[in-house]
């Protein structure tokens, strides 16, 4: 059953000090990461905070897989940007909640299938361009605002953040090779701090962007008008987030397959990743899916069971109640410099290694996304193009396939033997093969090499039979598969075709 979780089995052999340490070890690594998507997007650093703490507990005692991490992630929080800007933070609440309704849904019915319909080259240009919108974003904390208008940092403010920055980028990528006990990116944050606090260096903090200060996740209906305008206004987004969330969730569950040798369930994730999102837009969260840094942090700690998602979040928890004032402190260095190593692990840097040996299609279409992720910010809209290119591309290329070995056996009949698949993108190199005028009376296609897969292909077989009866001819189709001949069995209302009787095969008798 959905609800039935392995967490609570007792005969399951789970490591509680590795899961508590792992759980921690994620809340340190999540909570910089949720504050600067949060900041990023515009939004109070709450609501990051809160969305972490929802979407990583929900999903760690519902989810489709144990080991798996969930938070505020920044793939669909730039999708909400534009929203933010253009109608406030309630429209958000209101998008969230409804792109969890849309992910249940998808959950339900069982689509969490279709993932595996995204190419390769699609997923590098997505991660791609979505590590791109994470660095361009940090430069914003390289910008003031003098006499009301913004404007670079210059001279020592400049410097200040520059060093800072420059500094947590260092211990980030410097600091696993002394250990990887501790998060590199926890440290970072905890050396740049106490710089500033013990230096009295004068810096842009959380506290000047927001507060972090609250308490439990207030219930709040998000204060929208109730309205089909609303509903069209949001839909899109809901749309967009619901589908990059489960985009990212179902890929990092594949991951976790992988890495693990165990077998998730992508649909029970979909629904979990909806319940968490419903209760973020009614509960101050910005949403979220599954983190693949956050997760690879978990299983590389040793965690494999539910019980690190949940102290993960729990802590999360703990922070917001009792650490707010301490949160507030933390130079915004610190998180912009994190966030920029986050967009350089982001970076899938294997695809300039292997972009020489890809098919030059597979190299444009990865592009392509990457500009289309940066360019509008809909990282859905990105995929969805790739992945019909990709399939067009496809297409063509097995267009090309399709070719014809002729011959005339002892009893005059003229045979065309069929090699490749008989669609739409091939229907026109099918027709160019055939001699109606000087071919003889009786003549048979054989598909025992080809299938015929669309209406496209059967309205193609109907012509040429139709041209054929014009010259006075017969024409039959031989070694249909079962599926070819219940295409043009259904379809046998609006086409009429000649099927060939072999002997030697199971052919339905012909139909003239």
């Amino acid at each position: 059953m959905f609800l039935r979780t392995r967490f609570f089995d007792f005969s399951q052999k789970v490591n509680y000090k590795t899961e508590v340490l792992a759980g921690i070890t994620v809340a340190m690594t999540m909570m910089p990461e949720s504050l600067s998507f949060a900041i990023l997007a515009g939004f109070p650093p709450l609501v990051g905070l809160y969305a972490a703490f929802i979407m990583g507990l929900v999903t760690a005692v519902l989810g489709g897989r144990p080991g798996l991490i969930s938070g505020g992630a920044g793939a669909v929080v730039v999708v909400l940007i534009a929203l933010m800007k253009a109608h406030g933070i309630e429209y958000v609440f209101a998008a969230v909640a409804l792109a969890g309704v849309v992910q249940i849904l998808v959950g339900i019915f069982k689509l969490g299938k279709f993932i595996r319909l995204v190419p390769q080259p699609v997923m590098y240009g997505f991660v791609n361009g979505l590590a791109v919108i994470i660095f361009m974003a940090q430069l914003e904390q390289f910008k003031t605002v003098i006499n009301g208008k913004e404007t670079w940092l210059t001279g020592q403010p400049l410097l200040i953040m520059g060093g800072l920055v420059a500094l947590t980028i260092a211990i980030v990528a410097f600091f696993p090779k002394v250990t990887k006990a501790v998060p590199p990116s926890l440290v970072a944050i905890i050396v740049v701090f106490l710089v500033v606090l013990g230096f009295g260096i004068h810096t842009k903090t959380v506290s000047d962007i927001a507060s972090v200060s609250g308490g439990f996740p207030p219930f709040h209906i998000p204060q929208i008008p109730f309205t089909f305008e609303t509903f069209q206004i949001i839909l899109p987004y809901a749309a967009i987030m619901a589908g990059v969330g489960l985009t990212e969730g179902l890929l990092t569950l594949n991951l976790v397959d992988e890495i693990t040798e165990t077998r998730g369930n992508g649909n029970r994730e979909s629904i979990a990743q909806g319940i968490a999102n419903i209760l973020n837009g009614f509960f101050y969260g910005m949403g979220g899916c599954p983190m693949i840094a956050q997760t690879l942090v978990n299983l590389s700690a040793g965690a494999r069971a539910r019980l690190s998602g949940i102290v993960a979040a729990l802590t999360i928890l703990l922070i917001i109640l009792f650490g707010a004032p301490i949160i507030g402190l933390l130079p915004m260095a610190a998180l912009t410099g994190v966030m920029i190593m986050v967009a350089v692990g982001t970076f899938e840097w294997v695809s300039f290694r292997i972009i020489n040996k890809m098919p030059k299609q597979d190299i444009f279409v990865g592009i392509l996304v990457a500009v289309i992720t940066v360019w509008l910010h809909n990282l859905a809209l990105a995929v969805l193009i790739g992945v019909i290119i990709s399939a067009l591309v496809f297409a063509w290329e097995s267009a090309k396939r399709i070719r014809a070995r002729k011959y005339i056996d002892k009893d005059g009949v003229k045979h065309y033997e069929i090699y490749g698949p008989l669609f739409f993108g091939s229907v026109t190199a099918f027709l160019e093969k055939f001699d109606i005028a000087e071919d003889p009376d009786t003549v048979i296609i054989d598909f025992k090499d080809s299938r015929v897969t669309d209406m496209s292909a059967i309205e193609t077989l109907n012509k040429l039979t139709e041209r054929y009866h014009v010259a006075g001819k017969k024409l039959h189709l031989k070694h249909l598969s079962p599926d070819c001949l219940l295409l043009l069995k259904n379809a046998s209302e609006v086409i009429d075709v000649n099927i060939y009787e072999d002997p030697n095969y199971r052919i339905v008798a012909d139909q003239a």
